[in-house]
């Protein structure tokens, strides 16, 4: 069969992004809807959800919001059901949400910024995918793309975030090879710098801007909507021979 454009659309496709109220998780809920997918929504506070989840509308594609914590196991059935209950299906997850609420050096870190961390960046992350991936299996297959960071491929100024995110990449790996059979394909994006909401203690201080622009070859640090070509590609029927695979999104950092 020779390769059509219509690979890269979405249409009858449901997408579940994580994290999506702002930043990253918008733009990318906003790509796929444009992309023809119908949109499912969740992060902590739903008035911020449901105002993309307007905007979702407003381009013509159903929209669901649900506030959830996926870093607390017993919130992520619930948040399935809901989804599975409004659609009847899940085609692809986008396990965006994440957090780092310390910049404490690797030697200061205390437990409880560890636990946070972990619990939501790997731990939310894989058994929400295990959870997504049962609705799969039964559908007969579906994508899965995992926010990671160029942190998790070379260690940076956030010592915990970037083993969290090392631990998104190997995730997407052991996910990607024992679920292939399922026909489920879990690759991964590696951001470099973007900027949002969530990074601004970084890109906000003029030393650390300095440092990111200089090793990045393309001169600036990324807006939301710079990922979201990488994720339609690997949302999509053009990737269909894609999966355990990380793209870096990053200006060209980790060169």
């Amino acid at each position: 069969m020779s390769f059509s454009m219509d690979s890269f659309f979405l249409k009858g496709k449901v997408a579940l992004i994580t994290g999506g109220s702002r930043g990253i998780g918008r733009a990318i809920a906003l790509g796929l809807a444009k992309a023809g997918a119908d949109v499912a929504l969740t992060s902590r506070k739903l008035p911020d959800l449901e105002a993309v989840a307007e905007e979702v509308k407003k381009l013509g594609k159903k929209a669901l919001a649900v506030a959830a914590h996926v870093g607390r196991l017993d919130e992520i059935e619930g948040l399935v059901t809901k989804v599975k209950d409004e659609f009847g299906r899940v085609d692809i997850l986008v396990n965006n949400a994440a957090t780092n609420p310390t910049m404490d050096s690797a030697i200061d870190i205390q437990e409880r910024a560890w636990d946070a961390i972990m619990n939501l960046n790997l731990k939310g992350l894989f058994f929400l995918s295990q959870a997504v991936a049962r609705l799969m299996k039964e559908q007969g297959g579906g994508t899965i793309i995992n926010v990671s960071s160029v942190a998790g491929i070379t260690p940076d100024i956030l010592p915990v975030y970037s083993i969290s995110k090392a631990g998104v990449i190997m995730a997407t790996k052991v996910m990607a090879r024992e679920w292939a059979k399922y026909n489920i394909r879990v690759n991964a994006i590696a951001p470099g710098l973007v900027k949002t909401r969530f990074s601004e203690a970084l890109w906000s201080n003029p030393q650390i801007l300095q440092g990111a622009l200089a090793g990045t070859p393309l001169g600036r640090i990324a807006e939301p909507d710079d990922m979201v070509g990488a994720v339609i590609f690997l949302a999509s029927d053009a990737s269909t021979y894609v999966t355990g695979q990380v793209l870096a999104v990053d200006g060209g950092a980790t060169i």
